[in-house]
């Protein structure tokens, strides 16, 4: 940093870094944000759903669907357990097709990060 020697480069410097300051406290919080979305349980299932697919090789959706039908079938004895009553069954069965449905459906926000990385930026 170079020197200030008047009141106008010392008040440029402040103005300067407060703006400094407020993109730096923008982007933590956009970095917070975006951990918190990473931590939700259904973001959790499907990124692991996802590394499953890249590291094994699955390319089918047929494969795909699979594993979005265990992962149901395994919400559904973790919520719901083995019940003997038709109430219980039922809402399993309504748990297991939510979890599927949500597991198979892509990850929005991966489409936003590749869209936005080939738009120009505004730096």
């Amino acid at each position: 940093m170079e020197p200030i020697y008047t009141i106008d480069e010392l008040n440029q410097r402040i103005k300067y870094l407060e703006t400094r300051q407020d993109d730096e406290w923008c982007a933590i919080k956009n970095q917070v944000d975006e951990i918190k979305e990473n931590l939700k349980p259904l973001n959790l299932i499907r990124n692991t759903v996802e590394e499953i697919n890249e590291t094994v090789g699955f390319k089918s959706h047929m494969a795909q669907s699979a594993i979005s039908i265990a992962i149901g079938y395994v919400a559904k004895r973790f919520i719901v357990g083995k019940g003997d009553s038709m109430f219980k069954g039922i809402l399993g069965s309504v748990v297991q097709l939510i979890v599927t449905n949500l597991v198979s459906k892509p990850h929005e926000s991966s489409d936003e990060e590749e869209s936005s990385k080939y738009e120009p930026s505004q730096e």
